[in-house]
């Protein structure tokens, strides 16, 4: 089944604009960017939204959900609903704290690993929905507390990491949607456990 729905998982509010947990709207920005979409507030739905028309007869729906990212579920159970999306067609990026700042991994099942945008999401639409994990790793210093980590904002260097690293991501991202997850994964994956560790 090709993807219908590409979700990225952030907070909304200039507050959030530069943080870790918002490199899942980093990632959706510059794709529909590249594709020359636009973004219109869905209030409906409490997000926003880009229609893809990627092929003829063929749409696919880029959304933010506008709730905070505990709640992100919602809006998207509800945008799903609305255009009778399963959750098998709906891929969500977002950022991961397991893998490496620079890195991208995918996974269609399993825990939310401390994320609480994921959480919502397996609540309110099951498992099963693709995943675009993007790394903002590790984290330094280890004592910090999670949640001041993935709300703390990305350092100049860090930065220059994520816009070197930006179109790979996207190229990542691209071979998903195109050849699907059993391809995307096979490369993806095995490529960021062969990489060298980046200093």
């Amino acid at each position: 089944m090709s993807i219908s729905l590409v979700a990225g998982l952030g907070n909304p509010g200039r507050d959030y604009a530069d943080t870790r947990h918002n490199l899942g709207w980093v990632v959706i920005d510059a794709l529909a960017r590249r594709q020359g979409l636009s973004w219109q507030k869905e209030r409906r739905f409490d997000a926003e939204v880009a229609r893809w028309d990627y092929a003829p007869g063929q749409t696919r729906w880029l959304v933010k959900p506008l709730s905070f990212m505990n709640d992100s579920g919602v809006p998207l159970r509800s945008f799903a609903s609305f255009h009778k999306i399963p959750t098998s067609a709906i891929l969500a990026v977002y950022d991961e704290i397991a893998i490496d700042l620079g890195r991208v991994k995918i996974s269609v099942t399993g825990s939310a690993g401390g994320h609480n945008g994921v959480a919502s999401l397996l609540e309110h639409l099951g498992d099963g929905f693709i995943r675009y994990r993007v790394g903002i790793g590790p984290k330094e210093p280890v004592e910090m507390d999670l949640k001041d980590f993935v709300l703390g904002k990305f350092s100049p260097a860090q930065l220059k990491i994520i816009d070197q690293t930006l179109d790979s991501t996207l190229q990542g991202l691209a071979l998903l949607l195109e050849s699907g997850v059993a391809r995307a994964m096979n490369l993806l994956n095995r490529r960021a456990q062969n990489e060298p560790d980046q200093t």
